[in-house]
């Protein structure tokens, strides 16, 4: 009697856990997607303030049909992928090729690893971290990027970044850009008298 009783309330939390007799599968994010346009931001020797002389570079990579619309917010759905704090050396304004490290060493060829961060009682997600924009907004979501590489390369004027990230989940993250990365001089438009945020990453 009592492996049958067993048996009934395994059959019971077995179909409960299904919709129409199919099992429920976890939700599927991209883990490979293939950026098709970005930007890219020199900031120059941003943590100078901090005894770190090395040249700061954020860059921001959109796929699928993520767009900006008339007042500057992102619409649509896809991956953006935010590489914040990529250090390279002081004589580099641009992104130089070969392999970036997610370290917190800020040292030349790194990106700061994502983590969050709390100013004012407010957190917020800073350094590496992709979002995903799912056509099911109660599933899109934010995610830190804690460990990996990327790879640039150039052909021409076209940049090619291969990636080899991990989120914060233990979740590989591949994905890809081929295209023109405009950039923006952020530090001609910063007075060097503002006082910079310390380097966060440091320690961590």
């Amino acid at each position: 009697m009592k492996k049958h009783n067993l048996l009934i309330i395994s059959i019971v939390i077995f179909l409960t856990s299904c919709v129409g007799g199919q099992l429920n599968p976890p939700y599927v994010y991209n883990t490979n997607p293939a950026y098709t346009w970005g930007s890219a931001d020199f900031f120059g020797a941003y943590y100078s303030d901090y005894n770190n002389k090395n040249n700061v570079i954020s860059i921001s990579l959109f796929s699928d049909s993520l767009k900006l619309n008339s007042i500057g917010n992102l619409t649509g759905t896809g991956q953006y992928l935010f590489l914040e704090d990529v250090f390279v050396s002081p004589t580099d304004s641009v992104l130089p090729v070969g392999t970036y490290t997610v370290s917190t060493s800020g040292l030349p060829f790194t990106v700061a690893p994502g983590l969050k961060d709390t100013v004012d009682n407010q957190v917020f997600m800073i350094g590496a971290n992709i979002s995903f924009y799912e056509g099911n907004p109660d599933m899109s979501i934010q995610k830190l990027i804690t460990d990996g590489s990327f790879t640039v390369t150039k052909s021409g004027k076209l940049y090619h970044i291969a990636c080899n990230l991990k989120t914060a989940d233990k979740k590989d993250l591949k994905g890809s850009f081929t295209a023109l990365l405009p950039f923006t001089n952020q530090s001609i438009s910063t007075p060097k008298n503002t006082i910079r945020k310390p380097l966060v990453y440091a320690g961590k």
